[in-house]
């Protein structure tokens, strides 16, 4: 393994050895670990695709990236918004009528019935920074009417995501009324969702085809999308979660276990089940807004101000309070968290990126001219970051040099 410039090797060195820790530790059976500074890419596999197996991590392995999906659609969303067939301050009326005329809850752990008119319509902006009104209510499963209808609606399905088409799920979040009033409050991942049923009809097509069209294939994500080809199944690593009791992995029941070579039922812009991908593929994406829309090859998926737009804090003070555990000091751009302040050794005004609960977490460095992609396949169990998303970045940035 050679040396980028600015990375020295026994800052690399050391990378390998702290997250082949986590590895013999058995807190993920395997990982891809990726940093790419200043033009050149170092990559690191270790341990296995499966628990207790002998097939080998590497490089083109690929992952469940979950709410990594967000980002992607989210520039999906800007490609619609630069053609001016979607605009940010426009109702989303038009093309989810199914939305129209929201009620709200008076409180947001009240009874279904007891609401208020909306004082104005969800607009596109409100989905691309997750002011939709809607989203993960930060208490115990169950314990509010909103989040025991959204789990019975099938609204909220888990990281499996929901068995309905997007017509059938949006009809069903049109029969519930909004946590919030629209724009007001940041709320986590059912925006991204909405957002992806918007783009298709936008845009005329199923959400996947137009993430091919538009972004996958010009920058060469050929590992990329919501289902493999048949000849792909075998590079697809397991998925775990954590006992609870034991705190061991368990390999994870998931439904799409024998359907990944056919489309989901509902292709999630939020991440349930979300996009398969490769950390060559991501790096990709992430290059793509860190070269302000361009890609290495020359051609541009968004306009350098469509980037700066969404990688810039879009959120107040007041919209954010009660998110902390999920934001941290930073705020939120479009689709994407984005850094506020210099917490730590690995963040700074400016950094963007997100994670993904299945285990992965990627994010872009302006100011470095850095990228890190952390490829797992062991769910979090919590919204703060494992501990190996930790030594991931820490070790990221002890290793520049200079």
């Amino acid at each position: 393994m050679g040396v980028s410039p600015g990375l020295s090797r026994t800052g690399l060195d050391r990378m390998r050895e702290v997250l082949g820790r986590a590895v013999e530790r058995a807190e993920v059976p395997g990982l891809v670990a990726l940093v790419h500074r200043r033009g050149e890419t170092h990559v690191i596999a270790l341990g296995t695709t499966e628990l207790g197996g002998d097939t080998p991590m590497g490089r083109d392995t690929i992952f469940r990236i979950a709410s990594l999906t967000k980002p992607v659609v989210a520039v999906a969303g800007l490609i619609l918004i630069e053609e001016c067939r979607l605009r940010l301050d426009d109702p989303v009326d038009d093309l989810l009528p199914e939305l129209a005329d929201r009620r709200v809850l008076r409180r947001v752990d009240g009874p279904l019935d007891d609401t208020v008119p909306a004082e104005r319509p969800i607009t596109v902006r409100d989905l691309m920074t997750f002011r939709l009104g809607l989203g993960a209510i930060f208490a115990p499963p169950g314990t509010y009417p909103i989040q025991r209808a959204l789990a019975e609606t099938g609204v909220d399905s888990g990281p499996e995501g929901p068995s309905v088409d997007p017509d059938e799920w949006i009809k069903r979040l049109g029969t519930l009324p909004l946590a919030h009033q629209p724009g007001t409050t940041w709320m986590y991942h059912t925006s991204a969702d909405v957002l992806g049923v918007l783009i298709a009809r936008a845009a005329g097509r199923p959400l996947g085809e137009f993430l091919r069209e538009r972004v996958f294939a010009p920058l060469g994500m050929d590992d990329t999308g919501y289902h493999l080809p048949a000849g792909k199944l075998g590079r697809l690593a397991a998925s775990y979660t954590t006992d609870p009791r034991t705190g061991a992995l368990v390999r994870r029941s998931d439904p799409r276990d024998d359907a990944w070579d056919r489309p989901p039922a509902f292709p999630s812009g939020g991440g349930g089940p979300g996009l398969l991908s490769t950390v060559d593929d991501y790096l990709a994406f992430c290059r793509m807004l860190l070269n302000k829309g361009r890609h290495d090859g020359g051609t541009r998926i968004l306009s350098r101000p469509a980037v700066e737009l969404m990688t810039t804090d879009h959120l107040t003070p007041e919209q954010k309070a009660g998110s902390e555990v999920f934001l941290g000091s930073g705020g939120w751009g479009f689709g994407i968290a984005v850094d506020g302040g210099r917490d730590d050794l690995a963040t700074r005004p400016g950094r963007f990126g997100w994670t993904g609960g299945l285990g992965t977490t990627a994010c872009a460095d302006p100011s470095e001219d850095l990228v890190g992609v952390l490829f797992t396949q062991a769910a979090m169990t919590s919204p703060r970051p494992p501990r190996v998303f930790q030594d991931f970045w820490t070790s990221a940035y002890a290793a520049i040099d200079d």
